[in-house]
């Protein structure tokens, strides 16, 4: 008995080309499974037919109008298409094969899973096409236009994909092993788990790119435009970045070992957790960038660019007894002598919302640890100078934020007094610290809590409770910059009336000793 034929099985009819274009004309669009080998339908208008599954292996199709034509599962290897007009077909699993698409129209088509190994495919448009899941190693793509194009878990590996333009793209877990992408443009594509070792990427766009996850490990970023692009998590051991724009990008846990930095422009960067082991970093532009956090064994590096704008007019030459790097940001710590509960956490978050709002300010939301009888606030800054005005803003909702304010302000006189312009004028620290100051002293009394938010808070016993303000600078040294005298004596105070009557003292008889201030200043940057 003889087997059925399955369904999905097509029968393979052959026919001359001129025959086909003669039923095309007559209307008839059915041409599944035809056999055209090497058929000649130069410029032929074969539009919405039905060739799926036909064998167009080495026909030539070039200037053919296939717009929304049916060519799934169809073979064209080595077929030539150049000029052809694709938009809406449906190449999925398709055979392309060393295929001529040059100059070829693809926008909108469907190619996913199609293979187009060592296909010529410069300056074709692939605009919003989708390819996900295609073959296309080898392929000749130079000048390309992949707008908008779906190219997720796509084999690019080995590819030319010089000056190609993939703004837009999807190339989520994409092959890119090898290839050439130099000068290409993928500004606001998604590149995240793409694999992208030993790639040429250099002087790309890459503005904005998504390559969290990415495997960068010895690809050539040299002169790239990464600003604002989102490398965390990526893996760049051994790559090359020199000239780089990273300005704004995210580097956090990023690995960057043996990663040639030189010249390399990272003003505003966030490598927190990112691991610089071996790194060269000799002319890197390091403006607003966390000296924290980072990885450094056996870095090299001999002058870093710390300018606001990377114009080389703040360097800072390295040398074997300075500390550039720290373990910890600088951090203000405020301890509270009573729990967090739910209304102070709310009020506590409308209140400092306000002063964000009205000092124009990004005021990250502390990270806070709460005890059986204290709650600490720890708000990690970027910068030292940060400390003193963090600490006037951390205390705003409580009852004892005037008499921190007066002392910050007399600290902040006594740090701007011509003596200590004149012993530290001359440090690079300095300035930074007296700018800070001098605003800090403008604000401090500026902003007032509205009477609906004093009454508020008034009636909430955590805001009322003594506190102890601790700064503590990016070389990990301590400040205590202000202890209410009842903080940690608050259970003996309910049983002692005399206790709880003591009040705090002036503003000034409580400063930290001179020499201990000095040395908490000097140990900002590490004393840069």
């Amino acid at each position: 008995m003889a087997l059925e034929q399955p369904k999905s099985a097509v029968k393979v009819t052959w026919m001359k080309p001129e025959d086909v274009l003669k039923r095309y004309a007559d209307g008839d669009r059915a041409f599944a499974g035809i056999n055209l080998n090497e058929a000649n339908l130069s410029g032929a208008d074969l539009s919405h037919a039905d060739l799926s599954g036909a064998d167009l292996s080495v026909a030539n199709l070039s200037g053919a109008n296939l717009s929304e034509t049916n060519l799934r599962r169809t073979k064209l290897n080595v077929a030539k298409l150049s000029g052809a007009n694709l938009t809406n077909a449906n190449l999925s699993e398709a055979i392309l094969n060393v295929a001529n698409l040059t100059l070829a129209d693809l926008t909108r088509a469907e190619l996913s899973q199609a293979s187009l190994v060592r296909a010529e495919m410069s300056r074709a448009d692939l605009s919003n096409a989708s390819l996900s899941n295609a073959n296309l190693s080898g392929a000749d793509l130079k000048d390309a236009k992949l707008r908008n194009a779906n190219l997720s878990n796509a084999n690019l590996s080995r590819a030319d994909l010089k000056w190609t333009v993939f703004t837009g793209a999807n190339l989520a877990e994409a092959n890119l092993h090898g290839t050439d992408l130099s000068s290409a443009d993928c500004s606001g594509a998604d590149l995240s788990s793409t694999e992208l070792r030993q790639s040429n990427l250099s002087r790309t766009n890459l503005r904005g790119v998504n390559l969290s996850r990415a495997n960068l490990r010895w690809a050539d970023l040299s002169g790239a435009d990464l600003s604002g692009a989102d490398l965390s998590g990526a893996k760049l051991s051994g790559a090359n970045m020199t000239g780089a724009n990273l300005t704004n990008a995210n580097l956090i846990g990023t690995t960057l070992v043996h990663v040639d930095l030189t010249r390399a422009n990272l003003i505003g960067a966030d490598w927190v957790g990112a691991d610089l082991s071996g790194a060269t970093l000799t002319g890197a532009k390091l403006y607003d960038v966390p000296r924290f956090g980072v990885k450094t064994d056996g870095i090299i590096c001999d002058w870093v660019d710390l300018s606001p704008i990377g114009d080389q007019s703040k360097i800072y030459r390295f040398s074997d007894d300075a500390a550039f790097f720290h373990a910890a940001p600088p951090t203000m710590r405020l301890t509270i002598d009573d729990v967090l509960n739910q209304d102070a956490h709310y009020a506590l978050a409308v209140t400092y919302r306000q002063v964000a709002q009205h000092y124009h300010l990004t005021v990250t939301p502390p990270n806070i640890q709460v005890g059986r009888r204290r709650t600490t606030l720890a708000f990690e800054l970027s910068r030292d100078e940060q400390l003193f005005a963090m600490c006037c803003i951390a205390l705003f909702p409580f009852k004892d934020a005037p008499e921190v304010n007066q002392r910050t302000i007399a600290l902040a006189k006594l740090l701007l007094s011509p003596e200590m312009e004149q012993r530290f004028g001359a440090a690079d620290w300095f300035q930074p610290l007296k700018t800070a100051l001098t605003l800090t002293i403008a604000q401090v009394n500026e902003f007032k809590l509205s009477d609906t938010s004093l009454q508020t808070l008034a009636k909430i016993p955590f805001f009322q409770a003594p506190t102890k303000a601790v700064l503590v600078n990016s070389s990990n040294h301590p400040l205590t910059l202000y202890s209410h005298p009842l903080f940690g004596k608050r259970m003996m105070a309910n049983l002692d009336p005399t206790v709880a009557s003591i009040a705090p003292q002036s503003a000034s008889a409580h400063l930290p000793p001179l020499i201990g201030l000095v040395n908490f200043i000097q140990g900002f940057h590490g004393g840069i």
